[in-house]
């Protein structure tokens, strides 16, 4: 995301490079870049002016210090300032009250139903909550059927009354149902249009005053740029909302929304979702967003991801297998579910700083392990488990068994031979060394 808009931001900086001090005329050079890197990207002309002026107003008279280089303390100064148009720090989420209330507001086709699937996972999978999804587009009986479909997968229950037209007494009556079955989190889906209309802004205040929900969320499509933010402000005129998420962060993203929306409503960006996947949401942080938008990639949000999947007493029985050199293709196995499990493999790698940019224009689909994954379960258990018992004829075996090429099956029991080799020979190093959370 925000390829574009991070390469331009880029360019402008190289105005600096070379140069001993910042100066008048190459702030002024530089700025003008980032202005029109901005409004490329689909931000506001007045919102890009006062950005750029507080840019402007922090690079003058700077010298540069410690062996900072002027690109790079410009580079500093425009990621303080696009952090603090996004938001400044991470938003809070309000999820009090026996059941907590949350309202989903938007435009049909933003991408509403979709999100309530992903924050149900979210508040249950993370928050230890107990979520109910409320149904509550009346007028398009595909919404129901796909709330249904995305309870079913994430394993929460949902509410609907298919012969209700009537969506405050829906919501009532979900409030009921949610008391009743002890849910403590509720989690409304409203109706949308594809622009906005008095009956569907009446509607969605009509259950907003019925219920009086901790948190009204209104819900975009970040690839509407501009338009994004001109709904969100006829959205929060009348509804007062709480908070801004962001979807299809994954699609051609120019950033106008992310870098607008805050300063024209004044109200924070609490989530981000990318793809259809029930875990494909994370809570927004300003700061991050910004680094990554510079090309600094995001090795906090990558270590949490991590963190999410890590499970302390297996990690010791694996640790103990590298020491004795037992790791095998279970294993190996079992390592690469985690990996798959933290989310999109390219989203991954671009928040590895600088990688992000090498890969811009490399397909890497979620599918790049299928391959080994094959080579790996056509193995018997005993195989898995013992990876010298792999002979010739064995491996032909498994060859025919995965639909590969013998060459490609040798080659990659050699890179994972190579692979186990590096593993012990670092095990083996002083404790600068060895991989991170290696214990004696």
């Amino acid at each position: 995301m925000f390829n574009s808009l991070s390469e331009k931001l880029e360019s402008a900086f190289k105005n600096l490079k070379g140069d001993a001090r910042i100066n008048d005329l190459n702030i002024a050079n530089t700025v003008k870049d980032i202005r029109k890197a901005l409004i490329d990207a689909d931000v506001n002309y007045k919102i890009a002016k006062e950005f750029t002026d507080k840019v402007k107003e922090k690079a003058t008279g700077e010298k540069v210090i410690n062996a900072i280089s002027p690109g790079q303390l410009m580079i500093k100064i425009v990621q303080d300032e696009l952090t603090e148009l996004m938001g400044g720090s991470e938003a809070t989420f309000n999820i009090s009250g026996n059941p907590a209330i949350i309202l989903i507001a938007g435009l049909q086709g933003s991408g509403k139903t979709t999100f309530t699937g992903k924050l149900a996972n979210y508040l249950k999978t993370q928050k230890g909550k107990s979520p109910l999804v409320v149904a509550c587009d009346i007028y398009r009986p595909a919404a129901i059927d796909q709330l249904t479909v995305l309870a079913e997968q994430i394993g929460v229950s949902v509410y609907s009354e298919r012969e209700n037209k009537d969506a405050v007494s829906i919501a009532l009556n979900a409030l009921k149902e949610a008391k009743a079955t002890n849910k403590n989190v509720v989690i409304i889906d409203t109706a949308g249009r594809l622009a906005i209309d008095e009956v569907m802004m009446t509607e969605v205040a009509n259950i907003k005053a019925a219920i009086n929900p901790s948190e009204i969320l209104f819900v975009v499509d970040a690839m509407t740029g501009q338009d994004a933010v001109n709904t969100a402000k006829s959205f929060n005129d009348r509804l007062d909302f709480s908070g801004v998420v962001l979807t299809k962060l994954d699609g051609d993203t120019r950033g106008g929304a992310a870098l607008s929306i805050k300063y024209t409503v004044n109200k924070p960006i609490k989530f981000v979702s990318s793809g259809e996947k029930m875990d494909t949401l994370d809570v927004f942080y300003p700061e991050r967003m910004a680094q990554r938008i510079l090309g600094m990639g995001d090795i906090t949000s990558l270590v949490e991801k991590a963190q999410a999947q890590y499970n302390e007493e297996e990690a010791k029985k694996l640790e103990k297998k590298i020491r004795k050199n037992q790791f095998d293709f279970q294993d190996f196995l079992d390592q690469l579910q985690q990996i798959k499990k933290m989310g999109n493999l390219k989203d991954l790698m671009g928040m590895i700083p600088g990688v992000g940019k090498a890969i811009k224009d490399v397909d890497i689909n979620d599918d790049a392990f299928k391959g080994i994954e094959a080579i790996i379960k056509s193995m018997t258990p005993t195989e898995r488990a013992n990876p010298d018992l792999l002979n010739p004829s064995r491996k032909a075996r498994i060859a025919k068994g995965c639909g590969k090429d013998l060459t490609e099956v040798n080659a990659f029991m050699k890179q994972f031979d190579q692979m186990k080799q590096m593993m012990k020979t670092m095990n083996n190093m002083p404790m600068g060394g060895r991989f991170p959370g290696m214990r004696r």
